[in-house]
């Protein structure tokens, strides 16, 4: 396995730290310690982990700056979205903290007087999460929050882009009094961690945050040893406006979903459909707006767009920009970039796209970046078809102040987060997750808690 990770600044090229990786004895140890702190730290009462959870949401929020100046150093993000997602990243602590006095059993009534039937539920065991660069905190927590709450104990390995958020809320989480063995952190490739979580006996379930094709790759290797799974994982999100919406408001939402943080996100609007009457107007002022967001060093004052994450996937995205320009797409705002490849910082300008066809990569494949192609479609059964047209169903817009347009989207479109007249749906009381390949499970919410237990059923004769 690799020695150490460099983790190094997507804005400027800095290398922030090198941090050592986790040799595989060290992650079977880790992996152990966690299954035999398991014995114990499950019998805690609901009670005594929403305390921990409680105390570790309290020093998050007491350290959000700091947390934010890491995120945003080794994440690019500006710091009013890290900042944000300390809070988003506590939230889902507090949520459940309040889950775990909720899980209830039940008692079943028998078809003889001399029986009892009664049902329990207990935590899955040792939970081992992998985690995204994206959200490198609030990923972390709306896993552990759960597990904690059920009473596994939880292992992370953080992306090797992004690994520092990560140390800093695992010694929060010491802080605020959990033991050491209940939550671990191990560092490394996830090529090389990946097989020693889904190989080893000591962990129970696997939780994923990240591509397809890498999900695809954890449920095969956790069917050896019949793991539990859940997986968040890509996306292709159409935004669909009607010819009723309200065009500025709109706006307004497809900024904040398009381009926070940089468009690197799961969720973030990927293909803009907007009905035939409206593109015009609808193009002429998002392409505006647009164009006026400050591109930069997320530390600096007033930026809103930052860096993309790594050269990766700087290129991807260049890729399909020049794709799209090459079949007849009509760049309306940025198309540019500022980068240094020696000096290691990626920008791309947020850029808006006219005169799209389906047969341009970016329609058939997630961008993960500040870029937004819009299509213009004539009825809504054709938005739909449009929409569904994807292997993927994580998250879909729709905006329409017509109750009847809305029902029908909610009912159509085969996405498992929708955001009516609404850009940014996300919240640690609601379910998260998605359809098709997009994923297994949900997080948030009641269900979100549920995939980190066990049921059992005990039948008692002879009363």
């Amino acid at each position: 396995m690799s020695n150490q990770i460099t983790v190094t600044n997507p804005a400027t090229g800095e290398v922030l730290a090198q941090i050592p990786a986790d040799s595989a004895d060290t992650v079977n140890a880790k992996l152990k310690a966690g299954h035999e702190a398991f014995k114990k730290f499950s019998k805690t009462t609901a009670y005594e982990r929403a305390a921990l959870l409680e105390k570790w949401a309290e020093l998050i929020l007491a350290n959000k700056q700091e947390l934010a100046e890491i995120m945003t150093k080794e994440n690019g993000k500006p710091l009013p979205e890290s900042l944000g997602e300390a809070a988003y990243t506590a939230s889902y602590l507090t949520w459940y903290a309040e889950e775990a006095k909720r899980l209830y059993g039940r008692t079943i009534p028998a078809a003889t007087s001399s029986k009892r039937l009664l049902v329990t539920q207990q935590g899955i065991g040792l939970v081992a999460a992998i985690t995204p660069w994206n959200f490198p905190a609030a990923m972390m927590t709306r896993k552990a929050g759960p597990a904690l709450a059920a009473g596994c104990t939880f292992i992370v390995k953080p992306a090797e882009d992004t690994p520092l958020t990560m140390i800093r809320l695992v010694e929060l989480a010491h802080e605020a009094g959990i033991p050491k063995d209940v939550v671990q952190i191990v560092n490394g490739k996830g090529s090389e961690i990946g097989p020693l979580f889904t190989g080893s006996d000591y962990v129970r379930k696997i939780t994923f945050t990240g591509s397809t094709p890498v999900g695809k790759l954890l449920i095969q290797q956790s069917a050896e040893t019949v793991k539990g799974v859940s997986m968040e994982l890509g996306g292709h999100a159409p935004f669909i406006i009607c010819e009723d919406a309200d065009i500025d408001y709109a706006v307004t939402q497809a900024l904040a979903s398009k381009f926070r943080n940089a468009g690197q996100t799961c969720v973030c609007a990927n293909r803009f459909l907007v009905h035939e009457s409206v593109v015009a107007e609808f193009s002429e002022k998002f392409a505006k707006a647009a164009a006026a967001l400050k591109v930069g060093n997320g530390m600096d004052a007033g930026v809103e767009v930052g860096p993309v994450i790594n050269k990766k996937g700087f290129d991807k995205i260049v890729e399909q920009i020049e794709d799209a320009k090459a079949k007849g797409a009509t760049v309306l705002a940025g198309g540019t970039t500022n980068h240094d490849v020696e000096k290691g910082y990626f920008f791309i300008n947020p850029t808006v796209l006219g005169n799209v066809t389906h047969d341009m990569n970016i329609m058939q494949e997630e961008t993960f970046g500040p870029v937004a192609p819009i299509v213009s479609f004539k009825t809504y059964e054709e938005a739909v078809e449009i929409a569904n047209n994807t292997p993927f169903g994580l998250a879909a817009y729709f905006f329409t102040d017509n109750y009847k347009r809305g029902i029908f989207f909610q009912e159509n479109l085969d996405f498992g987060i929708l955001g009516w007249n609404d850009g940014l749906p996300s919240t640690a009381q609601a379910p998260f997750g998605g359809m098709k390949e997009s994923g297994i499970g949900s997080e948030g919410g009641i269900e979100g808690i549920q995939p980190y237990l066990e049921t059992k059923y005990l039948s008692i004769g002879n009363i």
